[in-house]
């Protein structure tokens, strides 16, 4: 059986043993429900506690500002909705960049059919917004900024700390941040950056799918978007995803205790990635910025059609993407790359090579030895 090389960690990740372990655990012996008075309900809640005081000394913040969502979309969604709902007095202008993901961009689309006034920023060919945009795209009602940490696509860096800078001075304006690529893959330092909302999901990270947390700052309000229970102090009403937590503070535990290291060999590999592709196959561009996160090479390879190429690596049993696993089945093209400007020829030939940390140099020489074999019999069969 031919081995399979996985380089779709963008879109989600393997679980690890030890997550998988502790979910089945809590299914088999500790299911009770976190709300009961009883013994079995007070023991899921100092499980579900447990995994929270784990994911708030991963991003160095209370435990109690950690709030369990289904999602990073659901995150996202409750610091968009639930900021501008709850501060509409505030005014009802929020900035937001053409590169965001699209449960940030869809939803901000969303703001704006109901009445609020959104301004997209634009982001130049490295995939970088410029904090100057931001600045004077800044108004007296802006109540506010959402701008992603990683790009999904591209892993471009954006300038997160000097908008946060910025921000600080203008204090009816909140910053919310899609942090879903970085947690694990980069420091986070919220309260230097003066984050007010951040979101992470754990299927990133070798945790479970159908779980993910909002950072709430201490003393901000939301409207929720969920009523009932009043779980997660009332922003998220509805039975907790008991498994899938657990399963998450195991998940950031170990990920983060093994993140310095593994951000260097990511480093390399990547870096090799980039240089090899350029040496090897003509006519290619690297989408990928140098201020990058450590885990994702977005190549555009011309005269290629981007899906048809993944088809091709997936019978060497390479796994790659067109782009965000969210939009890729719908879209042709990338909206990401269209906004940073990129001809047709090169949007069409896109995709997106994402790391982990059990990449090794061996599975990224059978990559490269994939892609040059592919590129060039698909480049071959379009000229005939």
């Amino acid at each position: 059986m031919k081995r399979e090389i996985y380089l779709d960690n963008s879109a989600t990740t393997k679980p690890y043993p030890e997550v998988i372990e502790a979910m089945v655990a809590m299914m088999e012996s500790n299911y009770g429900n976190p709300s009961s008075l009883h013994k079995k309900g007070l023991l899921a809640e100092k499980e579900v506690d447990k995994a929270r005081e784990r994911l708030a000394k991963a991003l160095a913040v209370k435990k109690s500002e950690i709030v369990f969502t289904s999602s990073g979309t659901e995150a996202n969604h409750l610091a968009l909705f639930g900021a501008a709902e709850q501060y509409a007095s505030r005014g009802k202008h929020i900035i937001t960049t053409g590169i965001e993901h699209p449960c940030v961009y869809d939803a901000a689309q969303e703001l704006a059919a109901r009445g609020w006034k959104v301004t997209f920023v634009g982001a130049g060919r490295d995939g970088l917004i410029d904090v100057d945009e931001v600045i004077a795209a800044w108004r007296e009602d802006t109540v506010l900024v959402s701008v992603m940490y990683v790009n999904n696509e591209t892993g471009a860096l954006q300038p997160i700390r000097e908008i946060g800078a910025f921000l600080k001075e203008k204090h009816k304006t909140l910053f919310h941040v899609d942090a879903v690529q970085a947690l694990g893959k980069l420091p986070l330092k919220i309260k230097d950056a003066g984050i007010d909302l951040l979101a992470v999901s754990a299927h990133k990270i070798h945790g479970p799918k159908g779980v993910g947390a909002l950072y709430v700052r201490e003393g901000l309000k939301l409207t929720p978007m969920f009523y009932g229970g009043g779980q997660e102090k009332g922003l998220r009403s509805g039975t907790e995803n008991v498994p899938g937590i657990v399963g998450f503070g195991v998940a950031v535990e170990r990920t983060m205790r093994e993140m310095p290291q593994a951000m260097a060999e990511l480093k390399k590999l990547r870096d090799t990635i980039i240089e090899q592709i350029v040496a090897q196959i003509p006519n290619v561009r690297i989408n990928t910025p140098q201020e990058a996160a450590p885990h994702v090479v977005n190549v555009s390879f011309e005269g290629v059609r981007g899906e048809v190429l993944v088809h091709a690596l997936e019978t060497h049993g390479v796994f790659v993407s067109t782009g965000s696993a969210c939009s890729s089945k719908d879209k042709i093209y990338s909206r990401v790359l269209k906004v940073m400007g990129l001809p047709e020829k090169q949007l069409e030939g896109a995709v997106r090579i994402s790391l982990d940390a059990a990449t090794t140099r061996e599975d990224v020489d059978a990559l490269l030895a994939a892609l040059k074999s592919s590129v060039e019999d698909l480049r071959l069969f379009s000229r005939r």
